[in-house]
């Protein structure tokens, strides 16, 4: 079965293809046979109600410094391609959102991975508190005194951006931080929307999990242990990868929010879970799966692909 396949990301020429789950994809895609081209967001164009990019072919290799080849550029109507990867990284802001508006309007007869509405509707941080009883205590807002309030009943927290990527402006806070007022005021600069603020997790100098679940059902899992002089577990920020198995209390979770993620048509997503607690749930451009294979587990790229070409030939 081959398949045209479109790609919306960020700029191939700066992607760092060891740890990148969207080159991981792409590979895969070139292994099986299937018909690749990229564009990047602003490639975008609506014309009376018609979604068109500029597009290049692209072929792409394992091999840092020289990854990838382009073809020449040409218009063509979205809807020409069987899949659409939506792979763009966040922020999370209205640019994304628009793109997910004109993906939308493809969307199903050409599958776009993730399902554009649902990205739009259930950004990371906010599509995890519908399994609030999953999580640690967590508080969204930008009110002094809600934050104040919160603080006083938990004590250590952390706080973040409501739509930060990365591990970015990860603060954590401690009961008595004599930075905290400034550390307001400088969120309250920054960010016009509100902001996290969760019970700091100390299990997290353990590691933080992220979990691989693909069409629902759990693909693979990474632990990611922070570097001794830093919060964050996220592997651009630092944190070590290590091989690791999912607990019993992991499996639940998985199973609790699997269904879900199905019926909104989120394929690829990347659950965080410290101490048994989940924190996140990644659906705009999930990442691990790359850390997962080096480590001796599963190819998740191969299932990821074999799930695509399955919904494919179920709605030819």
């Amino acid at each position: 079965m081959t398949l045209k396949v479109a790609v919306q990301m960020d700029p191939i020429e700066r992607v760092k293809i060891a740890g990148d789950s969207t080159f991981a994809l792409l590979l895969e895609a070139q292994a099986r046979g299937h018909e690749i081209s990229y564009y990047t967001p602003d490639r975008l164009a609506m014309l009376d109600g018609e979604v068109f990019a500029k597009v290049q072919p692209l072929s792409v290799r394992d091999k840092a410094g020289d990854h990838f080849t382009l073809g020449e550029e040409k218009r063509v109507k979205v809807s020409s391609f069987d899949v659409v990867l939506l792979r763009q990284d966040p922020p999370f802001d209205l640019n994304y959102v628009t793109t997910t508006h004109l993906l939308e309007r493809v969307h199903p007869k050409t599958l776009v991975v993730n399902d554009p509405a649902s990205v739009r509707n259930a950004p990371e941080k906010m599509l995890v508190n519908d399994f609030h009883d999953l999580m640690p205590p967590t508080l969204i807002t930008r009110d002094l005194a809600e934050i104040k309030e919160f603080r006083k009943k938990h004590g250590d927290v952390v706080m973040k951006p409501l739509y930060g990527k990365g591990g970015e402006a990860v603060f954590r806070v401690a009961e008595r931080d004599l930075n905290f007022g400034s550390l307001y005021d400088l969120f309250a600069t920054t960010f016009r929307e509100a902001w996290v603020i969760q019970r700091f997790l100390p299990e997290v100098k353990d590691g933080d999990k992220r979990i691989i679940l693909v069409d629902g059902e759990f693909a693979g899992v990474v632990n990611r242990v922070p570097a001794e002089d830093d919060l964050r577990s996220n592997m651009v920020r630092g944190g070590a990868a290590k091989e690791t198995e999912l607990t019993a209390r992991e499996r639940e979770i998985c199973k609790r929010i699997g269904p879900e993620l199905k019926k909104r048509g989120l394929l690829f997503t990347g659950i965080d879970v410290i101490g048994g607690l989940l924190t996140e749930i990644n659906v705009t451009s999930p990442t691990g799966i790359r850390a997962i294979k080096n480590l001796g587990g599963p190819d998740v790229a191969k299932i990821i692909w074999d799930v695509i070409e399955h919904k494919r030939k179920t709605r030819a």
